[in-house]
């Protein structure tokens, strides 16, 4: 009965510790501490596994959500459709990437003061965007919100003006959400990504009457 019973508790604490995952600061500052070779992408895959796709799908997300020249999301829209069709497709439990990206790193000094950086607005974020209501845990619930993601980067990627924004902050708060754990962020990021997605329609639309009136 005794091992029966200590078998139940150390399930529950498995279980527990994996609806409240480590935090993407903690985990960002723990691979800082690597002090004897280069931190690369592939080891930050690796780090994050399953949350892997909603933390690139966040760090793809920022720059399209700063003002660039015409033309610009047509480079910084592929990596989030990269991301976002293996979060849809891949057959594993994290991202993949190309050799020759997985490779690139960056020396412990360079990545400890971007850390040391970003750690105190991630904290900040982290106590609004928490692990809760985590309704997505099969992979195919995960392929899911995939297809929602990969719609919303297709939409960044293409030129329509004004309508690029929107999704990405979107993808950026579904990133965020899903890396987190936290299943209300990720119901507010579809939401967004819906009125994003409305948005870029009426763009389109209105751009299409306006040339048939012209023509």
């Amino acid at each position: 009965m005794t091992d029966r019973a200590e078998t139940w508790v150390a399930g529950l604490a498995t279980a527990r510790e994996h609806n409240a995952p480590e935090n993407l600061s903690d985990l960002l500052v723990r691979l800082a501490r690597t002090t004897d070779r280069k931190v690369t992408i592939r080891d930050i895959a690796i780090a994050l596994q399953d949350r892997s796709f909603g933390a690139f799908l966040l760090v793809f997300a920022l720059p399209n959500l700063v003002p660039m020249p015409p033309g610009a999301t047509f480079i910084l829209g592929l990596p989030l459709i990269f991301v976002a069709w293996q979060m849809m497709a891949s057959p594993g439990g994290r991202v993949f990437f190309p050799r020759v990206v997985s490779d690139y790193g960056v020396e412990p000094q360079t990545f400890e003061a971007i850390v040391r950086r970003l750690v105190p607005w991630m904290r900040w974020a982290e106590k609004l965007v928490v692990p809760r209501f985590w309704l997505f845990e099969s992979r195919f619930a995960e392929r899911l919100i995939g297809v929602f993601a990969l719609i919303l980067a297709i939409v960044v990627f293409l030129p329509i003006p004004l309508g690029n924004w929107p999704p990405a902050f979107a993808l950026a708060v579904l990133g965020f959400a899903h890396s987190q754990r936290d299943g209300l962020g990720v119901v507010a990021g579809c939401a967004i990504g819906v009125l994003s997605l409305a948005v870029a329609g009426f763009v389109v639309y209105t751009a299409v009457a306006v040339v048939s009136l012209v023509i």
